[in-house]
């Protein structure tokens, strides 16, 4: 609700209108809601000493100490004077106090009309200040505004009216129901109350107890919880831990695995690898004979060099004397010593005498016999080995018949000297092709029965 001095100035409003010689202050009231400009009954300028206590009477009688507003004695009629000029009708505290004489208009106004205009003013807020004061809707109020207002007020009757009726009834059945039950089966009934009133506070004492003895178990299992969480997550480290672990001994056993498997590759290619034809290649090359690509021999058309031949010869007895080592062969009268380009033939039954398998040329060359014995001791030492081996294989047989110091053709029955003295280039070279061509033809033997030494 709004105070009788805020509403006064709400509700009064001075508008200044404008006239060509004179003004004219208007004074109007606004709707409360809406807040419309309404045009006030002119009933409201005219009242009585009886009308003004019938609307100032309290609505409600047993309110003694309500405070009603007094209305003074002489209420008088006032007219509007048109010779006012218009001004703002400004509402002050001070001077929209019920016990004050009334309203204060600034400005300028016409003789005698500003007592008139303000009293009446005054008046009628004073009216709408009682109408508000008894009701809970604040006044004045337009004609859509009110009519709307009535609509709501008959509705919320309406509902009061239903709900007395509802509480009228329930009333008159629950008297009733009071006569028709008895005093004792009341008092029974307070009494089963009681007692179960009583119960249901033991039953409350004795669940606090389980309660407060369920927090502890419930504190206890918290506890054990917890540890087991801890326990749970050093449990999954270790976990973690050996997982890895796990993987990188899978990682090594797979890499052990693969270098394992790799070896046995290996193994299986080195099984399959015969070591003399790896090691000591015999070929040819045109005319001559080759071991490991030294060419053994000498042409007019190619005169190969010494250090070559020597090297041929040194390969030559290393050769030789491999694959009878690998057959437990000891050779008779000679023993071969491979020395790369100056290896020698010993023999044992000339004092240990020392038969080089190598030479340099020039004169002295044709005059040492020593290289020519060298060469029927090498041709010796392999005929040895034939013998051998035909010992435990009747079906081996060399494809170059040799005898001493000459190796045969068999083929054309032509036979060629091992010595070089007093001896063709050409047929020494044929020989010692031929010569190579047996060596190969032992070495394939040795490798086919001695495979796995």
């Amino acid at each position: 609700m709004m105070t009788s001095t805020a509403r006064k100035a709400d509700q009064i409003q001075g508008k200044v209108m404008s006239g060509e010689g004179n003004g004219k202050v208007s004074v109007s009231f606004v709707c409360q809601r809406c807040r419309q400009p309404l045009k006030i009954d002119p009933s409201f300028n005219t009242i009585d000493q009886n009308q003004w206590k019938e609307v100032t009477a309290p609505l409600v009688t047993h309110r003694d100490d309500e405070e009603t507003l007094t209305f003074p004695e002489k209420v008088e009629q006032y007219e509007e004077d048109e010779n006012i000029s218009r001004r703002d009708v400004l509402a002050r505290e001070a001077d929209c106090d019920l016990e004050s004489s009334g309203f204060s208009l600034l400005g300028e106004t016409g003789p005698g009309s500003f007592g008139n205009l303000g009293h009446k003013a005054e008046v009628t807020a004073m009216l709408f200040d009682i109408m508000t004061g008894n009701t809970e809707v604040d006044h004045p109020l337009c004609e859509e505004c009110t009519d709307g207002l009535l609509d709501l007020l008959d509705h919320q009757l309406k509902m009061s009216d239903d709900e007395c009726k509802d509480y009228r009834e329930f009333l008159e059945k629950l008297g009733n129901n009071e006569e028709s039950e008895n005093e004792a089966d009341l008092d029974e009934e307070l009494r089963q109350l009681k007692l179960e009133e009583e119960s249901l506070r033991q039953q409350l004492q004795a669940v606090e107890a389980e309660r407060a003895q369920t927090a502890k178990l419930t504190q206890k299992e918290k506890e054990i919880a917890r540890v087991l969480d801890e326990e749970e997550e050093r449990f999954w480290k270790d976990y973690n831990e050996q997982r890895r672990q796990v993987q990188t001994l899978d990682d090594e056993e797979a890499s052990v695995n693969n270098q394992l498997k790799y070896a046995q590759e290996q193994l299986d290619t080195l099984k399959k690898t015969n070591v003399f034809n790896a090691t000591f290649h015999i070929w040819h090359s045109g005319h001559f004979g080759t071991i490991n690509n030294f060419r053994l021999g000498r042409l007019p058309s190619a005169p190969v060099e010494w250090t070559e031949i020597n090297a041929a010869l040194g390969q030559t007895a290393l050769l030789l004397h491999s694959l009878a080592k690998v057959m437990n062969l000891t050779f008779k009268r000679y023993r071969i010593v491979p020395y790369g380009n100056n290896s020698y033939i010993e023999s044992l039954t000339e004092n240990a005498k020392e038969l080089p398998l190598y030479g340099t040329g020039g004169f002295r060359f044709f005059w040492d016999t020593k290289f020519d014995q060298a060469m029927v001791a090498l041709l010796d030492c392999l005929q040895q080995f034939k013998d051998e081996v035909e010992k435990g294989d009747t079906g081996f047989c060399l494809p170059y018949k040799m005898d001493k110091c000459t190796i045969e053709d068999s083929s054309t029955g032509t036979s060629y000297s091992f010595r070089i003295q007093f001896n063709s280039e050409e047929q020494w070279t044929k020989a010692l092709k031929f010569m190579l061509t047996n060596l190969k033809w032992g070495l394939a033997w040795v490798s086919s029965q001695f495979a796995n030494k």
